[in-house]
């Protein structure tokens, strides 16, 4: 059992070293470290342990709890977090054998979107200390001894593990290395752990070029397992894929990195089995994947293959059904998408990149609070986000920073819309939950943000300095800008973005955080932080007026230009919804296909809705064309993917098939179709119904309780039913207003 204790105020422990001197550029095989130890007693018995790697960890053949890729990532140089596990019931009186078995993990494997190896070192070392009664009855030290004759003899995170199983009754063993690594970076663990999930029974077919090829049904991250009977010595190889390719067959082209990562990312698992029966699952690994390519001379006859999902402990929390399957398929490819990436920290894929993209968490986390139950992960990456800061404000765009950095990587950062998720998500949390305690530990980041902000906005390029409001047009530094728009090349937009600025994302991003923590300081009772970002906020609202409003209109072809101004309230009286309607009349123009980029998407449905235009918002809710999200789900798809053509309609493949971003519509479902809205312990329910769909429900349970939101069409009568665990304001389709306590309520509406 995985408990939360604070760090032993004596570490009598010391760092060992199990590996022999190697190259640091050849693959290495896990490390399998044993004690052998005597106790007198067993009860509260607790051992705390971490490593520079990934530790597996058993005693007396038992394993020690349930995390998967145990201590988690992060930037080890700054923190890295130690467990505490009750192992009471593991030891007997006597004499007790502790072992543990070291991966390379994030530590020193292939990570980030470089594929960097050895990127916080080269070693691996264990940390751990037994307590029985809290006296200390074992620690790393000398006493160890270790071997690299176990059977993981290949592992990397991102490359996949090679298993010999003739090799797991271990004979050979050496004397481990002390090393003085220090203590100063350990900290106790606050979040989650990370756990397998749910399992995925495969089906085992023949593609088309004659491939053995296993489907799960369901893409997600995690790993097989393999049971299968064989003999000493045959090898059974498994390469993991998300996708077929447009014949039919395995392929894994759409995540390959290209020249960054010149090893590629195989997925690939590699079995040497013993005689009879063989049971095996990865210990050191994980994969993005929903088929797996098999290449053995075994008989498959009895063989069989599961797929376990592994992610962060995070109960659903977010439950959504309609009359619609194809939006139910929708419902659930963003809660997998979510899943795939939640594995300690958020991450934009769990193939190519598998990094902690500000931009992406920004953009997805007041979805992803309906969910599940994402607090700890979120807040610990927002850990992550504080320690990666610059020492100027900049808050970087990948958090923990996992890529060689160098001029070029350094001046590519602080993007708007990404490094303003210091604020966003904060924000998104503290209104979901309720708790202030989010504000104030991000609350120094947030302050240096806007500092870094204010700096970057004193700069102006040539061309905008007879601008009134100059100061407070951001048309400096590097920005993604509306990354990912549809119709829009996205290198030819950075190269305009880096010669021009992007002056209406990024003045726009700095009015939202500005305003934001105006709020938030007003949240912490610090009045006049409060004052001086409002004062900030209002002059970069004048500035973005002055840019890009003109005599009260927006005047764009881009729908993003549209919806950020409405959505962040850049907008004033009745240019809400001229804006709006001009909008809407973009839409119509464009097929009801959108044409927004990674920021504004999120937002898109809902800035129609609530400004009268529903009817359009469900059409492209319903838009089985692409760009739409309904496009993806009828090429069957089961999560969602980082472009819209992700698979073309000739059904070429490319980029990632599980990125959680575009899922946000998930948000609006929620938020808007069922009109969930949760506002720091201030609950509103309104309902936005369409009979497109049918009828909707939604179900959350959330921080303050279970709240329920239905309605359904019958013949000319709209019946709505709500149940709120708090008091709350209902507002109906018809514009009924009720001010209610905890109960049930249930409205039948002549139509």
């Amino acid at each position: 059992m995985l408990i939360q204790k604070k760090l032993p105020l004596v570490w009598k422990a010391k760092w060992i070293d199990p590996e022999l001197p190697h190259e640091a550029e050849t693959r290495q095989p896990a490390s399998v470290l044993r004690r052998r130890f005597p106790v007198e007693g067993t009860e509260n018995a607790r051992l705390f342990i971490t490593c520079h790697g990934l530790y597996q960890c058993s005693i007396n053949g038992h394993p020690v709890g349930e995390f998967v890729l145990a201590p988690g990532t992060g930037d080890y140089h700054k923190r890295l977090t130690v467990q505490c596990y009750d192992v009471s019931s593991l030891l007997c009186l006597g004499k007790n054998t502790l072992s543990v078995t070291l991966g390379d993990g994030w530590y020193r494997g292939s990570v980030g979107i470089d594929g960097l190896r050895n990127y916080y070192g080269s070693d691996l070392a264990l940390l751990c200390q037994l307590e029985v009664n809290g006296e200390v009855v074992l620690c790393s030290d000398e006493g160890w001894e270790a071997s690299q004759q176990g059977p993981v003899r290949e592992n990397d995170l991102q490359q996949g593990e090679c298993y010999d199983a003739r090799m797991e009754e271990i004979t050979q063993w050496h004397a481990v290395t002390v090393r003085d690594f220090g203590y100063q970076n350990l900290a106790p663990m606050e979040s989650v752990p990370i756990l397998e999930q749910e399992r995925f029974t495969g089906t085992l077919m023949t593609t088309p070029n004659g491939e053995q090829v296993i489907d799960f049904s369901q893409n997600l991250a995690g790993y097989t397992q393999i049971r299968i009977n064989a003999k000493a010595g045959q090898r059974l190889t498994l390469w993991h894929g998300e996708t077929l390719d447009e014949n039919g067959n395995f392929t894994q082209s759409n995540f390959d990195p290209g020249e960054r990562n010149k090893a590629g990312i195989p997925q690939k698992i590699t079995y040497i089995c013993k005689d009879g029966w063989n049971t095996y699952k990865p210990s050191f690994t994980i994969f993005g994947f929903r088929y797996a390519k098999i290449e053995t001379e075994i008989d498959l006859k009895d063989a069989a293959f599961t797929a376990i999902a592994v992610y962060s402990q995070m109960p659903q929390t977010g439950f959504f059904q309609c009359g619609n399957a194809d939006v139910n398929r929708l419902f659930l490819n963003s809660l997998w998408s979510m899943r795939s990436n939640f594995c300690d920290i958020p991450t934009d894929c769990p193939t190519r990149e598998r990094a902690g993209w500000t931009g992406d968490a920004g953009v997805f986390a007041p979805t992803a609070v309906y969910l599940a139950d994402c607090y700890p992960i979120l807040r610990k990456w927002l850990g992550e986000c504080r320690l990666a800061q610059g020492e100027d404000g900049l808050v970087q765009n990948i958090a923990p920073v996992n890529n060689k950095g160098g001029m070029i990587s350094n001046l590519l950062q602080g993007s708007a819309g990404w490094g303003d998720a210091c604020v966003l998500v904060p924000w998104a949390l503290y209104e979901a939950y309720g708790r202030k305690e989010i504000l104030e530990e991000n609350y120094d980041m947030m302050c240096r943000w806007l500092g870094f902000l204010e700096k970057r906005a004193q700069k102006t390029r040539p061309h905008n300095l007879f601008h009134p409001y100059h100061k407070y047009l951001m048309d400096e530094g590097f920005h993604f800008g509306e990354w990912c728009q549809p119709d829009v090349d996205n290198g030819e937009s950075m190269k305009k973005t880096m010669m021009l600025g992007a002056p209406e994302v990024a003045t726009a991003y700095y009015y939202r955080s500005a305003s934001l923590m105006a709020q938030i300081a007003a949240v912490l009772g610090k009045t006049e932080d409060a004052k001086r970002y409002e004062e900030i906020a209002g002059n970069a609202k004048k500035a973005y007026r002055h840019f890009c409003v003109k005599n009260g209109e927006i005047r764009s072809d881009r729908q993003c230009e549209y919806v950020r101004p409405i959505a962040f309230g850049l907008l004033e009286g009745d240019e809400v919804q001229k804006a709006a309607d001009a909008l809407n009349r973009l839409v119509v123009k464009n097929g009801y296909h959108l044409n927004t980029g990674f920021l504004s998407t999120p937002d898109l449905c809902r800035v129609l809705s609530e400004n009268g235009h529903t009817e359009t918002a469900y059409r492209l809710l319903l838009q089985e064309d692409c760009p739409g999200w309904l496009y993806a789900v009828k090429k069957g798809a089961t999560t969602i993917w980082e472009t819209w053509d992700g698979v073309g309609a000739d059904g070429t493949v490319h980029d990632s098939l599980n990125h959680y971003s575009y899922g946000a519509i998930t948000g609006w479902l929620f938020g808007g179709v069922c009109g969930i809205s949760l506002k720091a312990g201030t609950l509103t329910i309104q309902p936005q119904p369409n009979r497109a769909l049918g009828f909707a429900k939604a179900r959350w349970d959330s921080p303050v309780g279970q709240i329920e939101s239905a309605w359904s069409y019958q013949d000319n009568c709209l019946t709505v039913d709500i149940s709120v665990p708090i008091s709350a304001q209902i507002i109906l389709p018809n514009g009924e207003k009720h001010r209610v306590t905890e109960g049930g309520y249930h409205y039948e509406i002549l139509l």
